[in-house]
């Protein structure tokens, strides 16, 4: 594939002029007679990617999920409360920021104005100290955003950025992926916040907030990720830290559409449907093995969670080769989060955000106030006179009594949003889970790549990597068109083009200042 980046046309993908085009390989534009069959193995963000642009160009997809829905990790299952209503859970809160070029324009296959989303007016901060941070009145464009955020945030001053180490922090301004993991994923990202300077009190309410969000502990997380972060978010992007969050719960506002959208296309969607094995057979051909069924396909694209992924490729003894097995087999998940979710008979004070990012509450990383945004919520907190809340607790220490984290959740919400504390729980969910990938120090090189050992089986999913500035959910559609891409090309289809924040940091002086002390 080639790049590149700040074409004219690029505004039309987001706001930022220097986002860049990413070109798959020249090739036909689709199947027009026998074409081959894929399997697409995981129904998650991911998954759902890669079957559409596979199907799109005429290829028969037949996707595999094994739970009852789609979404992976963004799905969502009905559930019946204490007073008879009905609802959908669903594992939380996701931010979709405006920097999801990809993951976007996959959910504008079934609503192109993207109509399904709401933005939310800011991503506001709260440390247990009383120190609050937004970002709302902050500039989207660097480096105004960064002086912005110096000149308008209480954690970080003109006196901080004066007593930053300038020769460490220059890495921020002038990100570069793969060469980031090369250079700092074997550091720590707090040890790396500590060499350069960063303010405590930015390290505590910021940092903490962002890196969490990886579910990881922050003592923790890879050097490598955080810059990327930074680079995403805040200096490599004129997108900024505003988000949008759905209408309506996932499996309606995007899952179930997006479902409709794949089998219109030919392709087969396959839910409750898990697959235990993927054997290499005869001719090049791949051999996916289900309850009581074996279907032969001509490519697969596995598009697992970590743990999926480790069991399917440990199932499967004849696929891949001993380095490519064992690098799969040490991915590891991140600890344990929750997500409680609480309906509540009195409503939240009028004004308190749809979302408030915490700090130095005893875990709480989060609070939405989700009948603020979500249709389904707001019409049962209209029936009931109630509100519905939602608390978030990553990197959960495995061996605390859940219960008791529960309780304290509860407490902390009390405490940060008082009125809550009188309020009757009408009902409660609480999701525990582990299946998140983890980004810790040293670990990129373990991560396996889109490619693999064989040519008819690539691999998609947010633990993957692309080559390319992308996180989270982002990742997992991007990796997903990628994936689709390499099989395409190998037939000689031209597959999706892609989009990305710039690749390197956005001032030219700037780089080369970076560059010029990184050789020095």
């Amino acid at each position: 594939m080639s790049a590149r980046g700040g074409r004219p046309g690029a505004a039309r993908h987001g706001r930022d002029r220097r986002a860049e085009v990413i070109v798959p390989e020249p090739g036909r534009e689709r199947f027009t007679g026998d074409a081959p069959s894929a399997a697409v193995i995981g129904g998650g963000v991911a998954g759902l990617a890669a079957a559409t642009a596979l199907a799109e160009r005429g290829v028969r997809v037949t996707l595999y999920e094994q739970g009852e829905s789609l979404g992976g990790r963004l799905a969502g299952w009905p559930v019946r409360l204490a007073d008879g209503s009905g609802a959908t859970m669903s594992r939380g809160f996701h931010a979709f920021f405006r920097q999801y070029y990809n993951l976007r324009g996959l959910l504008r296959r079934t609503d192109p104005a993207l109509s399904m989303l709401t933005p939310l007016p800011d991503y506001p901060l709260l440390h247990r100290n009383g120190m609050a941070d937004g970002f709302a009145r902050v500039p989207r464009t660097p480096p105004w955003s960064a002086l912005g955020f110096v000149a308008l945030s209480p954690s970080f001053g003109l006196r901080d950025l004066a007593a930053m180490n300038p020769r460490e922090a220059l890495p921020l301004l002038d990100v570069r992926v793969p060469e980031v993991y090369e250079r700092f994923d074997g550091v720590g990202a707090e040890d790396f916040l500590r060499r350069i300077g960063f303010p405590e009190a930015a390290r505590h309410l910021a940092f903490e907030v962002f890196s969490r969000s990886f579910f990881a502990d922050p003592r923790e997380l890879s050097a490598a990720e955080l810059l990327l972060m930074f680079h995403i978010y805040f200096l490599g992007s004129s997108e900024g830290l505003l988000f949008d969050v759905p209408r309506e719960p996932f499996p309606q506002a995007l899952w179930e559409p997006l479902g409709g959208y794949l089998r219109r296309l030919g392709a087969q969607v396959r839910t409750g449907t898990p697959v235990h094995r993927v054997r290499p057979a005869t001719g090049g051909d791949l051999t996916v093995e289900t309850e009581g069924a074996a279907d032969r396909h001509q490519a697969v694209v596995l598009a697992l969670d970590t743990q999926g992924l480790r069991h399917v490729v440990g199932a499967s003894e004849e696929l891949g080769d001993v380095s490519w097995r064992a690098g799969v087999e040490s991915l590891r998940t991140a600890p344990p989060f929750l997500v409680s979710r609480l309906w509540l008979d009195r409503p939240v004070r009028e004004d308190r955000p749809g979302f408030l990012g915490t700090s130095g509450f005893d875990g709480l990383d989060n609070i939405s106030v989700l009948d603020r945004w979500e249709g389904e919520s707001a019409r049962w907190a209209a029936r009931s006179g109630g509100s519905v809340v939602e608390l978030h607790a990553y990197a959960v220490d495995g061996g605390t009594e859940r219960e008791k984290v529960q309780r304290r959740m509860l407490d902390r919400l009390n405490e940060i949003y008082p009125e809550t504390a009188a309020a009757r729980v009408v009902d409660v969910r609480h999701e525990w889970r582990d299946d998140c990938p983890v980004f810790s120090v040293g670990g990129y090189r373990h991560r396996p790549a889109v490619r693999t050992p064989h040519p008819r089986v690539t691999l998609a999913g947010d633990m993957v990597r692309t080559g390319l500035p992308v996180a989270l959910m982002e990742r997992a559609a991007t990796s997903g068109f990628l994936a689709a891409n390499a099989l395409l090309a190998g037939w000689g289809i031209r597959g999706q083009v892609l989009w990305t924040v710039p690749r390197a940091g956005r001032s030219r002086v700037l780089r080369s200042l970076a560059g010029r002390f990184a050789a020095t």
